[in-house]
């Protein structure tokens, strides 16, 4: 876990609740064992919800499908757990996510579908939620 926090510090991303039950997260290693990738999601109360988070690539390895690749296993993996629908919140990637099928979407409905989530509590603390875009799309 350490070294995927390490990681997702410098790809600037949000490190609220990695360690919690309800996060699932993977990290793609090189042959060097360092991670050059990371994906993962984290599920709602009632499990019908994932919040896709940490999604990252190594500046290096951008620009060549590893960020899709790593986009589409957690979208996978959330659809085999059940979930019905993904969420997440990007103000940098929009057209990203869009490739993928993501909608803008409300981010007090989000809040609503994912009121526990890590980055949702997070973002309510500090102000910064009114700031979010959000995105969604069924799963």
């Amino acid at each position: 876990m350490a070294d995927v926090r390490e990681f997702l510090q410098r790809v600037d991303l949000t490190l609220a609740g990695l360690d919690a039950p309800a996060v699932r997260l993977w990290a793609e290693r090189d042959d060097r064992n360092e991670i050059v990738g990371s994906t993962g999601f984290e599920l709602s109360a009632d499990g019908e919800h994932a919040l896709i988070r940490s999604v990252a690539v190594a500046p290096g390895r951008r620009a060549v499908g590893a960020g899709t690749r790593l986009a589409q296993l957690a979208l996978d993996e959330a659809r085999a757990a059940g979930v019905r629908r993904a969420w997440l919140f990007s103000r940098r990637s929009g057209p990203f996510w869009q490739k993928l099928g993501f909608t803008s979407a409300d981010r007090d409905e989000l809040a609503a579908a994912l009121p526990d989530a890590h980055q949702v509590v997070l973002f309510r603390q500090t102000g910064q939620l009114e700031r979010e875009v959000a995105w969604s799309r069924a799963l």
